[in-house]
């Protein structure tokens, strides 16, 4: 699934390309995502001006002067943009033909992303208002996952990954971030001392801004709006590297599963 940096990556290569750009015309191919696409997106989209690209945790949130588009890419899903002219694949669902002949084209093999329109404040909606704070923002700090944590059972790692707690922290950056903390994903995160999860919070800052200079990690499907991959997957330390050595301390790196999530760690350097 494209997790933060990759989705932060997606949103400024839209902004830069996009912004004061109007869209001449969106084409839905296929509303069955994981809801429907509303049935009068084109006719909310045709002729607007895009004014901002922004993201909310995975979510991005394309605005035009009525409102705005919510985006999320799911399992699979990618944007590109292309020539409007470029025949489209299977499972190219939607395009955004823009003012300059280029397109904005969504592609979702598994269908599992959403396309909704919004024309409110889209901070109300009912897939962002319950949203925790954002991991690279001031509002995320030690004192903030501490109390969120305070008597919790659930395993450190579960709970990193709650977006009610912090939004945007996927499978793949919680593993390497409780690396880097020395902190075992199995211990509960009402068992972790303050001291700890403040070194956890820099390692998530750290782990995450990593990425975003990279471009994200291209595991699968992802690649960034200009078709490049994301460079980061070179760089993880413990993601999918069961049986390797710790890259510390050479003790064979472990897999369990939490909360149906694969889970990657080192049985000496994290405690």
């Amino acid at each position: 699934m494209p997790e933060l940096p990759e989705v932060e990556s997606t949103r400024r290569g839209l902004e830069r390309e996009v912004v004061g750009h109007t869209i001449a015309t969106a084409v839905v191919r296929d509303r069955r995502l994981r809801w429907p696409v509303p049935t009068e997106l084109p006719r909310k989209l045709a002729r607007r001006e895009i004014r901002g690209v922004r993201r909310r945790a995975k979510y991005l949130l394309i605005e035009v002067g009525t409102g705005t588009v919510l985006v999320h890419l799911g399992m699979s899903g990618s944007l590109r943009l292309l020539d409007a002219s470029t025949a489209p694949r299977p499972h190219d669902h939607i395009d955004l033909v823009l003012d300059d002949g280029r397109c904005v084209r969504y592609h979702d093999p598994r269908r599992f992303g959403c396309w909704l329109w919004i024309d409110s404040e889209p901070s109300r909606h009912r897939l962002l208002a319950h949203l925790g704070p954002e991991p690279l923002g001031p509002a995320f700090d030690g004192a903030w996952l501490h109390e969120r944590l305070r008597g919790r059972t659930a395993p450190i790692k579960t709970l990193l990954m709650d977006s009610r707690i912090v939004a945007g922290v996927g499978n793949i950056y919680a593993n390497e971030a409780l690396f880097i903390a020395g902190i075992d994903p199995r211990r509960a995160g009402g068992r972790v001392a303050r001291g700890r999860i403040d070194r956890l919070v820099c390692a998530i800052r750290q782990v995450l801004s990593v990425a975003l200079e990279a471009g994200g990690t291209t595991l699968r499907d992802y690649a960034r709006t200009d078709g490049a991959a994301g460079e980061f997957a070179s760089r993880l330390d413990m993601y999918g590297r069961d049986g390797e050595p710790c890259p510390r301390c050479a003790t064979p790196i472990a897999k369990t599963i939490l909360a149906q999530r694969t889970t990657w760690f080192c049985r000496r350097c994290q405690r």
